[in-house]
């Protein structure tokens, strides 16, 4: 028994890359049985995100599809299709990152699969929202960031427009279909309704983005331009100490301050530009420019020994490898080395959230492409005959196969 608060809920997921696996995972992390359906090729990211010890193995996609199990269905053949409609007319949850011509042509929307299980909840993730005209173009994260705004924000920090060099567009609507699909779940419980939801990249990402940087253009007539200046300041970054780098934010008047006696400069607590909070937001690039200035003379644990002590939020500046050996990170358990049964030794990343009930009691690493084919399809009801029958035309693949060098 997998344990946790969504033990007993059912969720087939055919979605690739990131954003729909990031969204499975928690949800599979917390009990639920995700049933990754994938094309014989099998998940892009397993390729795509770099190589592993095996093929179709990459890091990534070790860390996005955990405690799931993996079903090969060729959805081009009839009976790989009858075959996801007969697992689907029990199933609680079904996520798609499909564009909606696909869905049409693979007859999977919202309308299809309602006919043989009205009770199920099917979300659909789409790079825009259906009601306009960018319905049905193609996106990535790379493509949502350029067009949502937060490469702009590069541009106005450092006049060239840049992403973010992680899937944030993937991961801010993954972490919004978690919340929708628990919502839809709990509406159902109460009422017995299954739902559709709609979950759209591109006005999600300009929702979060104009939500930090409509700035006085919320006002109407506009008060002045966009942007959040103490965000898009070109210091707005971790500032050179005498031998490298801290992050420091100090908002309230008793942490200014207290940089303020930290650099010596005690007068600037009565500075008409720095005495406020109002007065060092209108003058962020002098307050910035003049901290920048004074902690590049001293070390960064220097800095940090005087900002700890007076409560000034700081931390060191981590490199990714330097992370992995961080001392808190290491005290949590954040970081396990466990024993794939396919991959050997990787490290994994535990949850860092806690429900005090507890969350999922069993793991399962990340599978192998079909990996679990035989075993959904007998649950399911199929006979062993037609299971034979499916993977000699192709319409699965039974990846426990030793030729497919993994186990079951």
């Amino acid at each position: 028994m997998a344990g946790g608060p969504l033990e007993g809920v059912t969720i087939v997921d055919l979605t690739s890359v990131v954003v729909g696996p990031l969204a499975t995972q928690i949800l599979a992390d917390h009990g639920a049985d995700v049933i990754k359906v994938e094309a014989p090729s099998g998940d892009i990211v397993r390729s795509l995100a770099g190589k592993g010890r095996n093929p179709n193995m990459s890091g990534k996609f070790l860390h996005l599809n955990r405690n799931k199990r993996s079903l090969v269905l060729d959805l081009k053949k009839p009976e790989a299709y009858a075959a996801l409609m007969q697992i689907l007319a029990t199933a609680d949850v079904m996520v798609w990152n499909m564009r909606p011509p696909a869905l049409k042509r693979l007859k999977l929307t919202y309308e299809d699969i309602k006919k043989v299980n009205p009770k199920i909840i099917c979300c659909g993730m789409y790079g825009f929202g259906q009601d306009g005209p960018y319905k049905d173009k193609p996106a990535y994260d790379s493509i949502i960031q350029g067009s949502g705004g937060t490469a702009a924000l590069y541009q106005m920090a450092t006049g060239e427009p840049r992403y973010l060099p992680m899937v944030v567009a993937d991961r801010t609507v993954g972490l919004i279909a978690v919340q929708m699909i628990l919502m839809a779940l709990f509406h159902r419980e109460k009422t017995g309704q299954g739902q559709s939801i709609e979950l759209p990249m591109f006005e999600n990402i300009v929702k979060a983005t104009l939500e930090e940087h409509m700035y006085l253009k919320t006002f109407v007539p506009p008060l002045g331009a966009m942007g959040d200046p103490r965000l898009i300041d070109p210091q707005s970054r971790p500032l050179p100490t005498l031998d490298g780098y801290i992050c420091v934010s100090a908002n309230t008047n008793d942490q200014a301050f207290a940089v303020f006696d930290a650099i010596e400069r005690p007068e600037l607590k009565v500075d008409p530009r720095f005495s406020t909070v109002a007065a060092r937001f209108k003058n962020t690039a002098d307050y910035f420019g003049l901290r920048a200035e004074a902690l590049k003379k001293k070390t960064t644990a220097h800095w940090m020994t005087i900002f700890e002590a007076s409560d000034v939020p700081a931390m060191p500046f981590q490199t990714l490898d330097q992370i992995l050996e961080d001392p808190h990170l290491k005290a949590v358990g954040f970081f396990e080395t466990i024993d794939h049964p396919s991959e050997g030794k990787i490290i994994n990343m535990k949850l860092p959230n806690r429900l005090s009930l507890g969350a999922r009691k069993d793991f399962l690493p990340a599978p192998k492409i079909g990996q679990h084919s035989v075993q959904i399809l007998r649950q399911a009801g199929f006979s062993e005959a037609l299971i034979k029958t499916l993977i000699d035309s192709g319409a699965t693949l039974d990846g426990s196969a030793p030729e497919h060098g993994a186990t079951g």
